[in-house]
């Protein structure tokens, strides 16, 4: 069982870690709104990540292989999704710059903690890789032992915990961004420097190897 729980912890962290266009729009919403919807998107995250543990190991290979052929137009789609977040959080914070009265409501994509959650799962389950990438850990962890049903639970449960603790320090840190720049052109060059961010991490999504 501690060997499951620690490959779950290894597998968590190594798909959170790498800093991509999910972790910057998270950290960017948290400057923006506040810790609880930065926190929530967080967790939305981590749950799609937990999501997809538990499909690759259900499914292994097969789920994988289903997935395959499909990865490339999901991948579009994901892009499609960052960019149009991209722009919309840039139109809204230079309307909100402009005009903090009139702007007060444009920016509600995201700004509660359900609205984020819902977004940022949906968003980062665009993504096949992830399930490709369990599902080899999963395979190669049962062609070296086999592992009970309550072992695999205990690996999923690690990879969200992994996932989640990763994702919620990645909000605090946008929690700090957004303390630091409190006053509006703070917030407006936060906006527009995470939404060129996103920008370019989304396209990096179609280069393979990158980032």
């Amino acid at each position: 069982m501690t060997d499951a729980i620690v490959a779950g912890l290894l597998a968590g962290y190594g798909v959170a870690v790498p800093v991509g266009a999910i972790a910057v729009l998270v950290i960017g919403l948290t400057a923006r709104t506040s810790l609880r919807v930065g926190a929530a998107a967080a967790l939305g995250v981590a749950t799609a990540d937990g999501v997809y543990a538990a499909v690759a190991v259900l499914g292994g290979a097969a789920l994988a292989d289903l997935i395959s052929p499909v990865a490339g137009p999901l991948r579009w789609v994901a892009v499609a999704v960052l960019v149009v977040l991209a722009a919309h959080t840039a139109v809204s914070a230079v309307r909100r710059h402009r005009n903090p009265a009139a702007a007060a409501g444009t920016d509600r994509a995201l700004s509660t903690p359900s609205r984020a959650y819902a977004g940022l799962l949906a968003l980062t389950l665009l993504n096949p890789m992830t399930v490709i990438y369990f599902a080899a850990l999963v395979l190669g962890r049962r062609a070296a032992d086999g592992r009970t049903a309550a072992a695999e639970a205990v690996f999923v449960l690690a990879v969200f915990a992994a996932s989640a603790s990763w994702q919620l320090l990645v909000a605090g840190g946008g929690s700090l961004v957004g303390r630091l720049l409190a006053g509006p052109r703070g917030r407006l060059l936060t906006a527009l420097a995470s939404s060129v961010l996103v920008v370019v991490l989304a396209l990096g999504l179609l280069v393979p190897g990158w980032p």
